[in-house]
């Protein structure tokens, strides 16, 4: 039951029925273009590379079949209203590298630098204090990031008038 002898990672390689083998690639596809657009193809590729070793294939299978092409492929929700929901889901679980991942992909997705904000200040109020502050550290940092990288200009970087 070898399960991924593949050298490309941007393929479906778990042994799977193999009449149940389209379905998982035609998933994986959907899944893969959405990932893609939505938290961009550098960290994707490196997502995948990372989770290439026959232990960790299928957890990458998994997400980006299940999460990205189910769950983000669904109508009923935009791709931004999917990104506001995960930054307020990711924060109340605490998982600030997920969060990361989303601020990003929530930037991506049209979300502006106050939305993100409001968004986490919102859920602080049912999730605490402590994961509103881990939050806007996480939100912060990756949003420093894209503008240095020069992926977006900051609208809410400068010093606060009142600290």
């Amino acid at each position: 039951m070898s399960s991924s002898s593949s050298s490309d990672p941007t393929k479906a390689t778990s042994s799977v029925d193999p009449s149940l083998r389209p379905l998982h690639e035609g998933l994986f596809n959907a899944g893969l273009a959405v990932r893609r657009a939505v938290v961009g193809d550098a960290y994707v590729d490196r997502a995948l590379a990372n989770g290439s070793s026959e232990f960790s294939r299928p957890g990458q299978e998994l997400v980006t079949e299940f999460c990205w092409g189910y769950a983000w492929t669904r109508p009923g929700l935009s791709r931004r209203d999917r990104s506001l929901l995960n930054i307020g889901m990711l924060m109340a679980l605490n998982r600030a590298p997920e969060l990361a991942v989303h601020v990003r992909g929530a930037r991506n997705n049209g979300l502006s630098e106050e939305e993100i904000r409001e968004a986490i200040l919102h859920a602080t109020t049912y999730c605490g204090v402590p994961a509103g502050v881990d939050a806007m550290k996480t939100a912060e940092a990756v949003l420093n990031d894209m503008a240095e990288k020069g992926e977006m200009a900051r609208e809410l970087g400068n010093k606060s008038k009142d600290a």
